[in-house]
C-alpha cells in the first residue's frame, strides 16, 4: 500500500490501509489515519495529525512552516477531522505561538490552490472552493461554504451554515445563517436552501429570517437592534447563536443589505 517510491520517515505513525503513492514524503512527527490515501508528490511536514479515511491529492503541502515573521521554530501542529479531502496543491500552514495548531475538521472539502494560514481553525462539512485564500487566525464554523478564488483576512469569523460568493474580499465577521455577495461584501440574504438541505424546518428558517430584518433591513445599529430582537423574537438556538456571534465580533459584521 505504501510504494516504495515514497519517502516515509521511521518515526511517522501510520495507520492500518494507508495508501502512500510515489514521490511523497513523510516527515518525523506525523501521524496518518487509518485507511487515508495520500496521492503522489505530496509533502507533509513533522506536525501533522492526519484523521481517518482522508484523500490528499497531488501537490498538497501538509504542515508546511508558517508564513509569519514572528514564527521561531516553536513545536506547532496542523490537525486534520475524517473523511476529509484535499485537493490539488492546497498548502496548509502549521500553528504559531498564538493557538499552537491549525486545525480542519471532519467531512470537510478542500478544492485545488486553497491556502490556510496558521492558527485557522476551520470546522467540520466545511466546503472550501478553488483557489480560495485564508489569512492567519481565521475561524470557520461548521458546514460554511466559501466560493472560489475569495480571500479572507485575517482575524475574520465565518459562521456556520453562511454561504460566500465567489470572488468575495472578506474584511468583516460574516455571520451565522446568512448569504454574503457584492463588494463591499455585504448581506444578500438567508442562506435558505442550504438550511433546508440539512433539515431545518421552515419555521425556523423564517425566525432566522426575522432576526436578520431587525438587524440588517432596518436603521438601527446593531446594539439596539439586538435588545429589539430579544425583546420581541422568542428565544431558539438559532436566534442566541446570531446573538452571541454578533457581540463576539471583534472586526465587526459585514454590511447589511445595499438597496
Amino acid at each position: 500500500m505504501i510504494s516504495p517510491m515514497a519517502h516515509i520517515d521511521p518515526k511517522a505513525t501510520i495507520g492500518k490501509n494507508v495508501q502512500i503513492d510515489p514521490f511523497t514524503m513523510v516527515h518525523e512527527n506525523v501521524e496518518i489515519g487509518e485507511g487515508t490515501w495520500i496521492g503522489p508528490n505530496v509533502t507533509i511536514f513533522p506536525g501533522a495529525r492526519i484523521g481517518k479515511n482522508c484523500k490528499i491529492f497531488p501537490g498538497a503541502v501538509i504542515a508546511g512552516i508558517p508564513q509569519d515573521l514572528k514564527f521561531q521554530g516553536e513545536e506547532s501542529t496542523v490537525v486534520i477531522g475524517d473523511n476529509t479531502t484535499i485537493r490539488e496543491c492546497v498548502t496548509i500552514s502549521r500553528g504559531t505561538v498564538d493557538k499552537q495548531t491549525t486545525v480542519i475538521g471532519s467531512n470537510c472539502l478542500l478544492m485545488a490552490y486553497v491556502h490556510v494560514a496558521h492558527d485557522c481553525v476551520i470546522g467540520s462539512h466545511v466546503i472550501i472552493a478553488n483557489s480560495v485564500q485564508i489569512a492567519g487566525h481565521v475561524s470557520i464554523d461548521d458546514w460554511a461554504i466559501v466560493g472560489g478564488s475569495s480571500a479572507i483576512h485575517q482575524f475574520v469569523k465565518i459562521g456556520m451554515h453562511s454561504m460566500i460568493s465567489g470572488g468575495s474580499l472578506v474584511r468583516k465577521d460574516v455571520p451565522p445563517f446568512t448569504k454574503a455577495a457584492r463588494e463591499p461584501l455585504s448581506y444578500a440574504g438567508v442562506n435558505s436552501l442550504g438550511l433546508r438541505r440539512r433539515g431545518f424546518s421552515s419555521e425556523s428558517i423564517a425566525h432566522i429570517q426575522e432576526v436578520y430584518r431587525f438587524l440588517f433591513l432596518n436603521s438601527m445599529n446593531n446594539s439596539r437592534a439586538l435588545e429589539e430582537i430579544e425583546i420581541n423574537l422568542p428565544a431558539t438556538k438559532e436566534r442566541d447563536e446570531i446573538l452571541n456571534f454578533i457581540r463576539s465580533s471583534e472586526r465587526g459584521v459585514m454590511k447589511g443589505y445595499i438597496h
